[in-house]
Formats: structure tokens, C-alpha cells, sequence
């Protein structure tokens, strides 16, 4: 049966070439998101400025959340990330210089610095050996004096104004060294970081073995011990958690990549099987057996499906790297991270595509095995019957798990996480519709029969006849229209909702009129209160934080954004409506809770509750008002200097200000930036802007990941028309013979081509509102997506264009062919 199998690859190569390149396709679609995986699993970051080290020493950015009983073993603990740079004690740097082994343990302070309006973390100058940096002109600097890269301009002895923290400071340039760097004297780095007695680092050049006895010094000190590629993590500390998003991320994308790889190469085969029931027929007939013409099918796939992973391999690579690069650039992972693609992906990628062949195959071809040889010819050429108890059992789990994700989204989601339960219910509503396509099909065909006909004549006669005829072969090139449509409307929309959603709440917090961004120095805020025609000032910083006590059963690994304000000036620059306490009274150690936390936490005002900052500081603050807040965006207020103590910069960003007349105090407020390096007034619709913006480049991702799948559903609505339509050379033939021209057959192929496309894009729109309005209704409280109509029109536009394109192009091609050589090819 194999050789049998090899030479049908000779005479049906057009559906072998369609299933070879679905295959290579979804192999290469899975080994991407496989090494993007990969990549986020290592985490590997090669060192650059601390390349002169062996061993790396960090504080740990991440937290163990509280468990419901921390005396339970079995209860799992989740880890928080700390965004937040953790600092180590000054005083393990010496500690670590007595290890044996150590030659040399180097404490480093980063603080950054505006150079000519470029920012640049500068260093104490004992850092310099961690790369290594020497002066190529000059000396050492010593307090006062700083060493400047050349890229600067500056010139050895002259004086240079350096902003600081917001402020403007004068120091002597002692030296020059290559590039862009800033070193400061180590007693000024220290004085100017503003966070005595720690260091962000430790830098130490040891002996390979010193390592388990360094380690054994950290154990239990919440520090890490860094070797290798590691290294570079402590340069970018959020790598580790851009390393986990990026592992989120090829995670949903990996998972439906393979669930649409299996779909497409799945249908894509049964729908070759179709082509050649004749074929199999005259098989049954002369005596094969069911499983015989079993293991011909599957000897088929299976040899098309290791030339198609080999293919889609090589391309997974170079499309993986492509991928990440622009993730990269996109800001989701940090550009200095390595890239991977191992042989874990790769066998991943094999398998699934091998495993997809394998069962597509076994059951494209369970049917032609079962018929028996006497019905085999008569049912070959029209094939009736689709309706099997496998086909129903897997409906009713398709519907019944699209049905459960539904319920789910509404009933126990919250925001905008309700997407991670909605987004994956379309492939489970695609798969739903598709297995008893067949049956809806005939329905859909029957109802728009007459309106066909009485519209486009003769053309749509016999086009409704031969859908009618053919009505489970027109379900199975349906089906992907379905998908393409079903998946680009709904992820599309799932986006732009999201987006839609996220600055509706920013505007709706927003109450300045003003604000003054950058660093934010101490007394400023003061300054500003002082300007005429301000009515109110409140400085403004952002982190994470987790409640460490009492426990809370609702918090997440992302636990709970916070904004830092001033609390006389609260009421006034938040949209925040108390309905307990005073937001003036946010001051110290105290913090404003929404309602619904604050019911989670079985506390209210008065009371203390204990705060892990996004330093890892522990914190207890007193709760001093409660407020109602908008469900999924809920951000717990604290004051702004205890919020901005525990942020990486020490400063708060942003000064938020209310004015009677904007226009009049921008002026003053623009002298004021002028005499604090860094500052800038921004106005209320510039700020709302930039937010906005922020939030479409995070959105470009999940255009770039979702959009690549949906091309590859695109593909694959093409390869199906193809297919379809050069299996029918031969009826076109005979049309012809029998008096039918090119123009007419044309007409009546533009004619099947508009009832597939209505059929798909009606089956699609199913499906992309089943999966949209659970999420609409949780974040949005409408039955409707926000986005305009013109993504819908552009989608359903986009899906005809390659719905008729294919279709007349291959009947293009089919109509070359001379009419008698036609009417006697394979059909």
C-alpha cells in the first residue's frame, strides 16, 4: 500500500502541494512561538557593561505571596514580581570580599543623569573595573569632578552642567573614557543616588569554584548569584519578568498556533480525501481492505508531513528570530536578550504536526474504509452522508466547552483579564461550528436558493444546483472562510475594546488640567501651589504592591497598582469620590482602598494593614478612606512621597495640576520646568494622547502574534478553493462539451464564490460574537465591541477578495485546459 500511496503523489499533486504547504506553515508557525517560549524560559541576557566579572550579585525581584495557611505544605505558593529595582546592603560587599576565591567584590550605585538632554545612568568610578572602562584622558574623578564619555563633547577641565534627581548640578570634567558613560566620584554617587547604605549590584571577579561558597554565603538572604548569560539581568532587572510575559505570550499564541495548525491540516486533508472518493471506491471494490486504504491515507500524510516539518522547521528558525526581534523593538523583552530555538521546540513542532497528520488523516479516511465494496462506486461521486456519532460527541464538547468559557467570562472575570477566558473560546466555537457545518450549510444553501436564482438567472441555477449536489464539500472550503473571518473579527475587536476601555478609565480618573512631567524634586510641588491661577498640586508616582496582611484572597502575581498623591491636594486632581473618610488624610503611612478590596480584606477605616512595596519593603499603613472603583481597574491610592521612596528613581514623576485658567499659568509653570532639568509641561489632552499611545504599542503585539495566525488561515481559505475547484476540471469539461462557455462557467463559479463567501462570513460572525460578548458585557457592560465598523467591513472585505480571487483564478486555470482532455481527467 505505501508504493500505491507514493504514486498517487504523482497524479494528484495540487492537493498534495495545498496539505504540504499547510503543514510546512503550521510547522513553522509552532517552532516560532516554541523559541519564543524558549527564549523566555532562559531568560539569558549576556553581560555588557559588567562583562569584566564572573559572578554577578543581585537582590531577588520577586516576592513569595501569602498562603490561606502558611503552615499547609500541599497549598502551592505563587511568586510576585517586585518592578521595582531591590537593593543590597552595603555591607555584603565586604562580606563577600572575605569568600576564598574572591579577588574582588564591588559594590555598584546607578543613578541617572541628563547629559545635554540624553539619559544616562551614571556610576561610582570604582564600577569602572566591572567593564572594564579606562580614562583615555585625564584622571580618576574625585568629589566635584566627573568622567564623561567622549561622545559628550565635554573637554577634560571644564565645567558641566549635569541634571540630578531634577536638579541642575555643576561638576569638572577630570577625564574622558569611549562612548556615552558617567562616572562620579564614589562618595558623590552614593551622596547623589539618594538611598545611602545600599548598592543596586555587587560585581565580583572570583575563581570558577568560589561559587557554592559565595552561594552559600546569600543562602536565606533573599539575594541571587548570577553566572554566564545571567549576568546581563542584573543590567536589565526587568528581563526577568519581560521574560515571563514573553513566556505568557508564546504560550496563548503557541497554543492556538497548534490548535488552528491541527484544524487547517486537518480539514485540508479531509477535504483531499473528498476529492478522491472515486478513487478509493474503485479501491474497495477491487478487493482492498478498510485497513489497508487506512494505512494508504495515513502512508500519504505521514511521508508529505517529514518533508513538510523539515521545511517548516528551517523557516520556524528565521521567522522565530524575525518575531522576537520585533517584540524587541516593540519594547516587550529587552533588546539585549538572546534569542533561542532549541531542539525542544523543534520536537514540538514535528510532533504536532506528525500527530495532526497522523489522526487527520485516520479520520479523513474512516469513512472511505468503512463503505462497502457493492456501495463504494454508487455513493463515490456524491458524497451524502456526514452525520457520525464521533462527529456529534465532539460537537456537543466543542459547544459544551464554548458554552462553560462563556459562563466563566460573565460570571467570574473582572476587566480586562476577562480576555484570557474569552479570547480562547473562538477556536472552540470555530471547531463547534465546523463539525456540523455540513447540516447548517444545506440549510443556509436551501434559504438563499431562490433569492439566488432570481437575481443572477441562469448563472445562479446552476450554481445552486451544484452547491445543492455538492453540499459537504461547499461546508468543507466554508470552513476556513469561517476560521479567517471568526478569528481576525474577534481578536481585532478584543483588542480595540480593551484598548477602547483602558483610556475610557484613564480619562475618567483624570481631573488635571496640567501636569509637569520628569523628575520630580523634593519642595517643587510647593513651588507650583505658589504659582497664581493654581488651584491645586499634587505630586504623582506609580508602582506595584502587594498586601502581605491580612491575607487576601483575591490578589494575583500582578498584584495591586498603586498611585502615589498628595492627600490635601487628592479630591481635587483624582476622579476619586470617597465614600468613607478623607483622601486629605493621606499622609504618612496611610492608604485609600477601593470598597470591594477593602470587603476582601474584611477591613475599613481605622484600620492597619500590612504592604510589601514595590522595593520589597515591608510597609504598615493605616486605611484612611474607602471609594468606589471601576471594576477590572481598581488602584489603590497611598501618599505620594511613602509610594515614590520605594520606586527605583526615589522621585515621584509627575506633578498633577488644576487651574482656573490652564492657558494663563502655562508660562509660569514652563519657567519653572526651564530651572529643572528634565521637566516639561504637558497639557491635559497631551497627556491623555500619550497614554493612548502607550497602549497601541501594546496592542501592535497582539496585532503582530494574532495576525500572523490569521494569515495563516488566510492561506489556508485559498489552498481549499484551490483544491476544490482543480478537482472539478472534469465537470467543467463536460460543461462544456455540452454547449456551456467560459463566460458562463465563470458566472457560475462568481456565483458559488459569493454563497461561499456569504455562508463563511455568516458562520464567522457567529462565531466572533460568541466569543466577543462575554467580554463586552464584563468589561463594558454592552452586547457590542468598541471599534469602528470599518474593521468588520475590512475583514468580511479582505475574506471575499480571497474568496473570489481564488475561486476565479483556479477556474481560470481549469477553463485552459481543452474540453475533451477535461472530461476525461481524474475528477
Amino acid at each position: 500500500m505505501f508504493r500505491i500511496a507514493m504514486r498517487t503523489l504523482r497524479f494528484r499533486k495540487g492537493a498534495f502541494v495545498a496539505t504540504f504547504l499547510a503543514m510546512t506553515i503550521g510547522a513553522m508557525l509552532v517552532l516560532a512561538c516554541g523559541g519564543l517560549m524558549e527564549t523566555g524560559i532562559r531568560g539569558e541576557v549576556p553581560a555588557q557593561r559588567l562583562a569584566n566579572t564572573r559572578f554577578v550579585v543581585t537582590a531577588s525581584q520577586t516576592w513569595a505571596l501569602p498562603k490561606a495557611d502558611p503552615n499547609d505544605p500541599e497549598e502551592d505558593t505563587d511568586n510576585g514580581f517586585l518592578g521595582e529595582r531591590v537593593r543590597l546592603p552595603e555591607s555584603l560587599v565586604a562580606e563577600l570580599s572575605r569568600v576564598p576565591g574572591v579577588t574582588a567584590a564591588i559594590g555598584d550605585v546607578s543613578v541617572p543623569v541628563l547629559v545635554e538632554d540624553a539619559r544616562v545612568d551614571a556610576h561610582g568610578w570604582s564600577s569602572a573595573s566591572l567593564t572594564p572602562v579606562t580614562v583615555t584622558s585625564g584622571t580618576e574623578p574625585v568629589s566635584g569632578e566627573v568622567v564623561l564619555g567622549t561622545d559628550s563633547g565635554a573637554r577634560v577641565g571644564e565645567r558641566v552642567s549635569l541634571g540630578v534627581r531634577g536638579e541642575a548640578r555643576t561638576f569638572t570634567v577630570s577625564g574622558l573614557v569611549p562612548g556615552s558613560a558617567v562616572f562620579f566620584a564614589d562618595t558623590d554617587v552614593d551622596r547623589l543616588a539618594g538611598h545611602p547604605g545600599t548598592v543596586d549590584l555587587i560585581g565580583l571577579r572570583a575563581s570558577a569554584d568560589a561559587g557554592d561558597r559565595i552561594a552559600k554565603v546569600l543562602d536565606g538572604r533573599g539575594a541571587n548569584l548570577l553566572s554566564g548569560d545571567e549576568r546581563g539581568i542584573a543590567e536589565y532587572p526587568d528581563a526577568g519578568q519581560a521574560g515571563e510575559n514573553l513566556i505568557v505570550l508564546a504560550a496563548v499564541f503557541g497554543g492556538l498556533a497548534v490548535m488552528v495548525m491541527l484544524f487547517v491540516v486537518s480539514t485540508t486533508l479531509g477535504l483531499s480525501i473528498q476529492q478522491r472518493q472515486r478513487e478509493l471506491a474503485l479501491l474497495r471494490a477491487v478487493g482492498t481492505t478498510p485497513g489497508q486504504l487506512r494505512r494508504m491515507v495515513v502512508g500519504e500524510s505521514l511521508f508529505i508531513a517529514v518533508f513538510a516539518t523539515a521545511l517548516g522547521c528551517g523557516l520556524g528558525g528565521l521567522f522565530g528570530r524575525w518575531l522576537f526581534d520585533r517584540l524587541a523593538s516593540g519594547g516587550v523583552v529587552p533588546t539585549a536578550m538572546t534569542h533561542h530555538t532549541g531542539w525542544i521546540p523543534m520536537v514540538v513542532a514535528v510532533g504536532a504536526v506528525l500527530i495532526g497528520s497522523f489522526f487527520g488523516a485516520l479520520i479523513a479516511g474512516r469513512r472511505a474504509a468503512r463503505t462497502r465494496p457493492t456501495e463504494a462506486l454508487a455513493d463515490a461521486s456524491i458524497q451524502r452522508r456526514w452525520l457520525s456519532w464521533v462527529r456529534v460527541v465532539l460537537a456537543v464538547l466543542a459547544f459544551g466547552g464554548g458554552i462553560a468559557l462563556f459562563i466563566v467570562t460573565v460570571a467570574v472575570m473582572t476587566g480586562p483579564i476577562a480576555a484570557s477566558t474569552a479570547g480562547p473560546s473562538v477556536m472552540l466555537w470555530a471547531i463547534a461550528l465546523a463539525l456540523v457545518s455540513p447540516g447548517i450549510t444545506k440549510v443556509v444553501l436551501a434559504i438563499l436558493r431562490w433569492p439566488v436564482r432570481a437575481f443572477t438567472g441562469t448563472a445562479g441555477y446552476l450554481a445552486t444546483l451544484s452547491t445543492k449536489t455538492r453540499a459537504i464539500r461547499v461546508a468543507a472550503v466554508v470552513t476556513p472562510v469561517m476560521l479567517a473571518t471568526g478569528m481576525a473579527t474577534a481578536n481585532i475587536y478584543l483588542q480595540t475594546t480593551s484598548t477602547a476601555v483602558a483610556n475610557e478609565a484613564y480619562v475618567e480618573n483624570l481631573r488635571a488640567d496640567l501636569v509637569l512631567s520628569g523628575d520630580v524634586p523634593e519642595g517643587l510641588v510647593d513651588e507650583v501651589r505658589r504659582v497664581p491661577g493654581v488651584r491645586a498640586a499634587s505630586e504623582y508616582a506609580t508602582s506595584t504592591v502587594y498586601v502581605e496582611k491580612p491575607y487576601d484572597p483575591d490578589q494575583s502575581e500582578d498584584g495591586w497598582q498603586v498611585q502615589g498623591v498628595s492627600g490635601e491636594a487628592a479630591a481635587q486632581t483624582t476622579a476619586v469620590e470617597v465614600s468613607e473618610g478623607r483622601l486629605a488624610d493621606l499622609t504618612g503611612n496611610a492608604i485609600a482602598l477601593p470598597t470591594s478590596d477593602a470587603a476582601a480584606l474584611n477591613r475599613g477605616v481605622g484600620d492597619t494593614i500590612t504592604m510589601r512595596m514595590g522595593d520589597g519593603a515591608q510597609v504598615r499603613v493605616r486605611i484612611v478612606a474607602l471609594y468606589p472603583s471601576r471594576e477590572g481597574f481598581e488602584t489603590v491610592l497611598m501618599p505620594a512621597a511613602l509610594v515614590a521612596s520605594h520606586t527605583t528613581s526615589g522621585l515621584p514623576s509627575q506633578i498633577m495640576i488644576r487651574a482656573d485658567d490652564p492657558a494663563a499659568v502655562v508660562p509660569a509653570l514652563a519657567d519653572l520646568a526651564r530651572s529643572h532639568p528634565g521637566l516639561a509641561v504637558v497639557d491635559r489632552d497631551t497627556l491623555v494622547s500619550s497614554y493612548a499611545k502607550g497602549q497601541e504599542i501594546g496592542a501592535w503585539i497582539n496585532y503582530l502574534m494574532a495576525g500572523m495566525i490569521v494569515a495563516y488561515t488566510a492561506i489556508s481559505v485559498v489552498n481549499s478553493l484551490v483544491m476544490s475547484i482543480g478537482a472539478r476540471r472534469r465537470e467543467f469539461g463536460l460543461q462544456r462539451l455540452t454547449g456551456a462557455t467560459r463566460g458562463q462557467i465563470l458566472r457560475m463559479m462568481t456565483v458559488e464564490a459569493g454563497l461561499t463567501t456569504v455562508i463563511g462570513v455568516l458562520f464567522g460572525t457567529v462565531v466572533a460574537f460568541a466569543t466577543l460578548v462575554p467580554f463586552t458585557l464584563v468589561t463594558d457592560g454592552s452586547l457590542m465591541p468598541k471599534g469602528p465598523l470599518a474593521i468588520y467591513l475590512g475583514v468580511t472585505g479582505a475574506v471575499a477578495l480571497l474568496t473570489f480571487g481564488a475561486t476565479l483564478f483556479s477556474t481560470w486555470v481549469g477553463l485552459r485546459i481543452r474540453p475533451a482532455e477535461a472530461a476525461v481527467a481524474p475528477a
